[in-house]
């Protein structure tokens, strides 16, 4: 049985965790990492492999994407364990005039505030892309975003650490959050015994509500799911990230366009990217649901049909498996990076929704430098728990 005390305690080992965990070590911290299951087996398994800032609006979100994708080009380098971190770009591309207006503007305003985005011509489109669909109204395309394994990334924030400052419970269940008499943190309490600890971060995605209200915290992530297929190996067709624009549409209320009812209805928008067996994974819906990993045979058919529209060359290919993951969404579309002051010593690091691959890199430093008393490297108020009061 556990009966051991930790500068801090992790509750979630997935790609959030895992980060959290990696920095509080590399601070001096002491951490325990609690898992219910193993590393990466919730929505950090069931998700894309890419850090974008194309798909971040201008501000807040897209500063700390970007910061994140500098911090990915660091632990290249630092993490002992490789991750597959590659930086070959990822492209949008525009079906309507419509969509390409938006675009255009949406390009425009993030190369203001100094990121490197590139509008494209359909011509254009064709020379990134032979096998992309010939009617495309064009694009924009960056290359500093970057692919990588998710599973690998966790697994390679662990091993950095591990026996080093770091200890791991895998399998293991929280079942309450013991407060003392002035509500501050004082343990962790699980199946396999109680672990003594000052501090806690909340990483566990979209079940941080129920580890929040073990010490009556409302923690408002909703459950948005997303399907994604994978193809039989084929040869090299495709030479990045490349999303329909109407990703864009269908994640942020922001912007307005007309699209296929179809669509619509379960929030599908075309993503695809290439993998290391000249297998592509292909996506993807953004609907709401409950905490499922089933995929929906009418869902699956709404994203190949879709697929095919841009990469016709997709019909000619099996379908070989499926599966769904389900995103922690905030309703502002930021995630919480946070103390929460009514009760002192807990944190928060959830509500990433679909970027928190993307982002976990620079999380995990934020909250281990919030932790550490020192200035965080990003403005912290935008991500506040104040916030949502």
């Amino acid at each position: 049985m556990i009966n051991k005390t930790y500068d801090v305690t992790v509750i979630g080992g997935g790609v959030i965790g895992t980060s959290v965990a990696y920095h509080l070590v590399k601070k001096g911290f002491s951490v325990a990492l609690i898992e219910k299951k193993d590393l990466a087996r919730g929505t950090s398994s069931h998700c894309d492999a890419a850090a974008l800032i194309v798909d971040k609006m201008p501000g807040v979100d897209a500063a700390l994407g970007y910061a994140s994708i500098k911090r990915f080009l660091e632990l290249k380098n630092e993490l002992s364990y490789d991750f597959e971190l590659t930086q070959n770009g990822s492209m949008y591309v525009c079906e309507s005039d419509q969509e390409m207006e938006i675009a255009s503007k949406y390009a425009k305003d993030m190369q203001a505030d100094g990121y490197k985005i590139d509008i494209l011509e359909p011509k254009e489109l064709q020379e990134y892309e032979p096998f992309i669909a010939k009617d495309l109204k064009g694009g924009i395309f960056s290359k500093e975003c970057c692919g990588l394994n998710p599973f690998k990334l966790c697994f390679a924030f662990v091993d950095q650490v591990n026996g080093k400052g770091l200890d791991l419970y895998s399998y293991t269940n929280v079942t309450g959050i013991k407060l003392n008499v002035k509500h501050e943190v004082e343990g962790v309490e699980t199946d396999k015994g109680f672990i003594s600890t000052k501090r806690i971060v909340n990483c566990a995605g979209v079940w941080a509500n129920e580890v929040g209200r073990m010490a009556g915290i409302e923690i408002p992530v909703k459950p948005r799911k997303g399907v994604i297929l994978i193809s039989a190996a084929s040869f090299p067709f495709c030479n990045q990230k490349v999303q329909e624009f109407g990703y864009m549409i269908s994640k942020f209320s922001e912007f307005e366009c007309k699209r296929d009812p179809d669509v619509e209805k379960y929030n599908v928008a075309f993503t695809i990217e290439p993998e290391a067996g000249n297998n592509v994974l292909i996506g993807s819906s953004r609907n709401f649901s409950d905490i499922s990993f089933n995929t929906e045979i009418e869902i699956i058919h709404a994203i190949a049909k879709r697929a095919i529209r841009f990469y016709p060359i997709l019909k000619e290919m099996n379908c070989i498996r499926s599966y769904a993951g389900v995103r922690p969404f905030m309703d502002d579309h930021l995630p919480l990076i946070t103390e929460v002051e009514k009760v002192p010593g807990y944190y928060i690091a959830t509500g990433h929704e679909g970027d928190g691959i993307s982002m976990a890199p620079m999380t995990g430093r934020l909250i281990a430098e919030l932790l550490a008393g020192e200035k965080p490297y990003l403005d912290l108020t935008p991500f506040n728990y104040k916030r949502l009061s």
